[in-house]
């Protein structure tokens, strides 16, 4: 017998399939049908094929209320020794960025939610985009977890080569020993964009006579047809051939040498390749996306020459940057983290029960929406607004039990955000506002308790790394190129190939000078248009925008006070100086009311007069993108061309309008003492996704505008009373 046909190695599968807590219903089914249903079918035509599934908690929640029917499929797979269930955080959170405690809870709940629905107990678990770093072992141990997968560029960042990844690696914090695989880059590369041939006659030229090897693959259950061009290819055109058909029918054709084997199986049955101690990392793409936008830019520029020059051995050592950097890149990640940080301890002072909010918290930790790369992340408005959706009603559920049904009030001068600066934090029964006197005295949060609704989450313009791709894209289209044919042979890699779901898209490019938050004083010049104003293509004329404000607060039973005051400057057309300008806010919560209301003073401290347009800014979040009926504005005693919350114009003579959603059941009223200029605008990013680069909807921008005069020593004053409510 010759030792082609006694040589025979193993192939361990994992396939992570997840949907984003908040994700649209439609998504969910969409995905089902494509790529979650086929890959379970093909598996019950193929009894030989054993592999690892994981589904997050979000996923099988969905999958429980809408087809029990699948999970029986799963479970008779695992009755007859085919599948395995692997476990990992329930809502599938970064599990550095939360604490140790919701780490093990969130694992122990995914745990034994499968083992009462499936019978077994899993052993290994799924890493959240492999973000890993040093201390893991310990509470994955304490979590009753032996065994994980990290992308090979973990391994080889410390000096190991593909030829010793054919196994596993025992590592250890504090004396707490995990088991960790490496999955293949190049087996990720190639399943299913390259021919099933080329991923066997690789397998086989790894194959040994000790038959002890194991090549693992770890990937997204989702690029099995939910990934664009992928179904047909993956699936055939009846959705029973196609290319995940022909790799199945060659593994079982091959299945005397070549075993696939479930990963927890194989760590039971094998021992390790050795010790590893693994540096804090995530997959290569990740640690691109993590660095500043035009070093990211290059970072990706350089890693794609090393790969058609071959320098692998150069390549083994490229590191970017360092996921927790999305906290500051992004300052509305950090402020999603930060809030759940500070939610948690609510929960947990509370009790930590499911009553006290520990499930909505666990919700709210979704990764999706605390980083960005080549889809969507932070981007995603509808996710962001679940986010927040889940960590108010986490924060409504510890306050009952500390408050009962009592109105309440309480603020704090708390370093927020970590940057060594307090911020204000006003939190009532009724909304928080939460304040930062160093950056302009903005509203940066603004979360409605009844609605459990963030209004102002809305995410900024800023510059990604990608944007020179798009630039470049779209001049060489402008240059008559022709476009990559899509959908003949192999389907292009998301990772590799630009598509646009519109031409001319680098033309909507954008970069704010300045975080999208609310209650932001300007000082505009004459004759200004409103495109400008939207495009960030003007000179302020004051000094206030993200400047320092002096914060005061003061309290009664009636009603929480704060008063911000900054003494800056506004400069006059034509004039060498400017003015001395004291602006004076005064926001007033009142007890017990869905309302707030704002008092501005602007005086005039010079010897000249003063002549400018003062605008107060307010970026709002109501799920308005595409159009969307249920999202809307409503101007008093006038009509508009377009009332959708996406909508863009200027009114004149504004004394009262209103923003709102009646999905989200919310309404809020904007009532002004003095008309003024209504000037609103759809904020749009241009963003990734797995069908290519497209626009999408952030938030509106709504900036209300007086004409402003005053003589030497004169001051000016406006009252805007904001009252939420249900929509009527």
């Amino acid at each position: 017998m010759t030792s082609e046909h006694t040589s025979s190695i193993h192939l361990g599968l994992l396939l992570h399939n997840h949907q984003p807590v908040g994700n649209f219903p439609w998504v969910f089914q969409q995905v089902y049908e494509v790529a979650y249903l086929p890959m379970i079918e093909a598996l019950e035509r193929h009894p030989l094929v054993r592999l690892s599934l994981h589904y997050t908690g979000s996923l099988l929640d969905w999958l429980e209320e809408t087809h029990p029917e699948f999970l029986d499929r799963i479970a008779t797979l695992i009755e007859r020794k085919q599948v395995e269930m692997v476990s990992g955080g329930y809502y599938e959170p970064i599990l550095p960025s939360i604490p140790d405690t919701d780490k093990v809870a969130q694992i122990r709940r995914l745990t034994e939610y499968l083992q009462r629905r499936f019978g077994t107990r899993p052993t290994g678990m799924w890493t959240a985009e492999r973000v890993w770093e040093p201390g893991l072992p310990r509470p994955l141990r304490e979590a009753g977890i032996e065994w994980t997968v990290l992308d090979d560029i973990h391994f080889k960042n410390v000096g190991l080569e593909d030829s010793d990844l054919y196994g596993y690696y025992a590592t250890e914090d504090q004396g707490s020993v995990l088991k960790v695989y490496a999955t293949s880059k190049a087996l990720r590369y190639t399943i299913p964009w390259r021919p099933v041939a080329e991923t066997i006659e690789t397998l086989r030229s790894l194959a040994t006579l000790n038959s002890q090897r194991i090549v693992v693959m770890g990937d997204d259950g989702e690029k099995f047809g939910s990934w664009p061009d992928t179904y047909h290819y993956s699936w055939g055109s009846d959705g029973k051939s196609g290319w995940i058909e022909e790799f199945f029918t060659a593994l079982e054709v091959n299945s005397a040498w070549l075993h696939t084997i479930p990963l927890g199986e194989y760590a039971q049955t094998h021992q390790a390749l050795g010790r590893i101690y693994i540096p804090t990392s995530s997959y290569i793409e990740m640690t691109e996306w993590a660095l500043p936008a035009q070093k990211s830019y290059l970072f990706g520029k350089l890693l794609h020459q090393l790969e058609h020059d071959k320098q692998y051995a150069t390549l083994q050592f490229m590191r970017g940057g360092f996921w927790r950097n999305f906290m500051v890149r992004y300052p509305e990640v950090n402020n999603q983290h930060k809030k759940m940080l500070r939610t948690h301890k609510q929960v947990y002072d509370a009790g930590a029960t499911e009553e006290s909010g520990t499930v909505q918290l666990w919700k709210a930790q979704a990764n999706d929406t605390y980083w960005h790369g080549l889809f969507g992340g932070i981007y995603m408005g509808h996710v962001r607004s679940a986010i927040y959706h889940h960590l108010i009603k986490a924060e409504n559920a510890a306050a009952r039990l500390r408050y009962g049904d009592t109105s309440w009030q309480r603020y704090e001068f708390t370093d927020f955000d970590c940057d060594s600066q307090n911020e204000l934090i006003v939190e009532t029964d009724q909304q928080n506002l939460y304040i930062d006197p160093q950056r302009g005295g903005a509203l940066f949060e603004w979360d409605m308790r009844r609605s459990a609704h963030n209004m102002t989450s809305v995410m900024t313009r800023y510059q990604e790394g990608y944007h020179q791709t798009l630039i470049e894209h779209e001049r060489e289209q402008r240059q008559g190129a022709q476009l990559a044919q899509q959908g003949q042979g192999e389907p292009g890699s998301p990772h590799t190939t630009v598509r646009t779901k519109e031409p001319g898209l680098d033309r909507y490019l954008v970069v704010d000078p300045y975080r999208r938050s609310s209650l932001i004083d300007h000082f505009l010049p004459d004759g200004l248009p409103l495109q400008n104003f939207a495009q960030a293509r003007y000179a302020e004329q004051g000094n206030f925008v993200e400047q320092p404000y002096l914060a005061e607060v003061s309290q009664s039973e009636q009603a929480l006070t704060v008063s911000l005051t900054r003494d800056g400057q506004v400069q006059r057309p034509g004039a060498l100086a400017p003015l001395p300008v004291r602006l004076n806010k005064i926001l007033i919560v009142p007890c017990g009311e869905e309302k707030l209301v704002i008092r501005y003073t602007i005086e005039n401290k010079g010897q000249a007069r003063l002549q400018t347009h003062f605008a107060s800014e307010w970026n709002l979040h109501l799920l308005g993108g595409g159009k969307n009926e249920q999202a809307y504005y409503q101007v008093k005693d006038q009509q508009l061309e377009d009332s959708h919350f996406d909508s863009s114009g200027e009114v004149l003579q504004v004394s009262e309008f209103q923003v709102g959603n009646t999905w989200l059941q919310q309404n809020m009223a904007f009532i002004l003492s003095e008309p003024a200029t209504l000037w609103r605008f759809s904020i749009e990013t241009i963003t990734g996704s797995e069908a290519g680069f497209e626009r999408t909807h952030q938030g509106s921008c709504c900036t209300l505008i007086w004409p402003l005069t005053l003589e030497a020593g004169q001051s000016w004053n406006i009252e805007i009373t904001c009252r939420g409510s249900k929509p009527q």
